[in-house]
């Protein structure tokens, strides 16, 4: 309804983020000290591979300071752009092995273009795993949240001239152990697509414990590339280990873990591996769009698992099931605050809700408006459909709003039974919450005005009531398909949105127009 440890839901932890460089200076005169050469003076303006556009109207130059590269920092620069697959980037858009060639040359025009080369691919590479590849314009209105700019030009420089480039270089990436998780989930998976992969398995009939079945085999190779624990060589029975390693892997791609290889559970195994791959780092794209650092109180809910967590002090102190946007009116990723808690909340119906769903209730079943407690209120030359607080309320007895150009918020509801899925996006976009109350208690902890006996009574007392917190709590809606739990596995979701492929479609245009 519109309106950093490593968690298993995916929520981001922060690891102590490194000192950032400051610095002022807009472009450089560099030098290229080579032990082989003699140094040469280049400007590092325009490369030759026209990635570069320089402005319409370019203002004077101004009076700029001079800085060295040595051998050593032209080795650490190039080594850097070679790892920058560990970052979920792709090598080939980045060419030190081309700019190390030209620097090496004995004309030193040549060796100019090289270190045009190697600066702007090192520049484009910073922003890349700082900020991520997209401009604000790339993105679509549901991706609200957005990375902070960034150009790294100023402080590239000054690491140069302080000799801090791999301080610098540590300092890119989001400061977060979730991201870091992922980085190393990436390096697993991609050992996995180096070895082959994993097999295929074949459709058939469930499997259960007791059961024989030729596909038994298959399953137990097919867990034990993920899973050491499995042991690829058992029978053909499916017995009690595999029953627990099925678990195992059905709880890491978010199925029922039942224990049983249903159709579900094959095609969420089937999932080639190098889709796997592309969803580590279309998330870990996503991660270069959080701030530099998060509260420490905070409510994060991941619209893909449809979790939410409230963290205190940095740490989760609970969570909770949730339902989601169903595709086509998809949760959108925000950040916002929420300053206080609507009790007993009446319900104003959305237009396009209303006009869609509920007054074709009304024509087809008249009364219907009545018997669930809505209202047709006047509102200058049209109406609005508002339904009451009680039992009947779609918003339950708790909203937690906040400012957001979507109009989506958390809150209650009357319906529980979306709750026991394992898919759970049904919504109209707002978050759906499982226990509410419990998390309104646990916003007002402390608080002598809203003790846990007060909100219940004024609860049962029926009256809308809002409640301001003593200090409001930031609230993120992140998208996480990909993460790594606790246990140090990595965990997959489905992309409901499609948003994972849309990314790394969007990110390939992006790339394709610069190239």
């Amino acid at each position: 309804m519109k309106q950093g440890k490593k968690r298993p839901d995916g929520a981001p932890l922060k690891r102590k983020p490194s000192r950032r460089l400051a610095g002022a200076v807009m472009f450089a005169t560099v030098v290229v000290a080579s032990a082989a050469q003699p140094q040469a003076t280049y400007t590092p303006l325009t490369p030759p591979t026209g990635r570069y556009t320089p402005p319409l109207e370019p203002a004077a130059p101004a009076p700029l300071p001079q800085v060295t590269l040595r051998p050593e920092q032209i080795a650490l620069l190039e080594h850097a752009l070679d790892q920058a697959e560990s970052q979920g980037l792709r090598r080939a858009d980045y060419s030190p092995a081309a700019a190390d060639t030209l620097m090496r040359a004995s004309s030193a025009d040549t060796r100019r273009v090289g270190g045009d080369e190697l600066v702007a691919d090192v520049l484009r590479y910073a922003k890349a795993v700082h900020s991520g590849r997209l401009s604000s314009a790339e993105f679509i209105n549901e991706w609200g949240l957005h990375p902070a700019d960034y150009d790294p030009t100023a402080d590239f420089i000054q690491a140069v001239n302080s000799d801090r480039l791999q301080a610098w270089l540590d300092s890119l990436p989001p400061p977060y152990t979730g991201y870091d998780a992922l980085k190393g989930a990436l390096g697993t998976y991609r050992e996995i697509a180096a070895k082959g992969g994993w097999p295929q398995l074949a459709e058939g009939p469930d499997l259960k414990l007791g059961m024989t079945d030729a596909r038994v085999a298959a399953l137990r190779q097919r867990l034990s590339v993920e899973d050491a624990l499995v042991n690829a060589a058992g029978g053909p029975t499916f017995d009690q280990d595999l029953v627990d390693a099925l678990v195992r892997a059905q709880k890491r791609y978010g199925q029922n873990p039942d224990g049983e290889l249903s159709r579900a559970t094959v095609n969420a195994l089937n999932v080639p591996v190098d889709d796997r791959i592309a969803q580590i780092t279309a998330n870990m794209e996503r991660w270069r769009w959080l701030p530099q650092a998060l509260p420490a109180d905070r409510i994060q809910v991941n619209i893909a698992a449809a979790v939410l967590t409230l963290f205190r002090n940095d740490a989760p102190l609970l969570s909770m099931k949730a339902v989601t946007g169903k595709p086509g009116d998809d949760t959108p990723m925000l950040q916002s605050q929420i300053s206080s808690v609507v009790l007993n909340p009446p319900w104003y119906v959305p237009a396009g809700i209303a006009a869609k769903e509920l007054w074709p209730k009304e024509r087809a079943h008249p009364g219907y408006f009545a018997r669930n407690d809505f209202e047709v209120v006047p509102m200058g030359d049209t109406t609005r459909l508002i339904q009451k607080a009680g039992p009947k309320a779609a918003l339950g007895h708790v909203k937690f709003d906040f400012a957001n150009k979507y109009g989506v918020y958390l809150h209650d509801t009357p319906t529980h039974g979306t709750f026991a899925q394992y898919t759970r996006q049904d919504s109209h976009g707002c978050v759906r919450l499982e226990k509410p109350v419990v998390l309104a208690k646990a916003l007002f902890d402390n608080d002598p005005q809203w003790a846990p006996d007060t909100i219940d009574t004024t609860i049962a007392g029926g009256d809308t009531v809002r409640a301001p917190l003593q200090k409001p709590i930031a609230v993120f809606l992140l998208y996480w398909t990909a993460f790594v739990g606790a246990d140090g596995a990595a965990n997959f979701r489905s992309d409901p949105y499609g948003w994972d492929s849309l990314l790394m479609q969007r990110i390939a245009a992006a790339q394709h127009g610069n190239a």
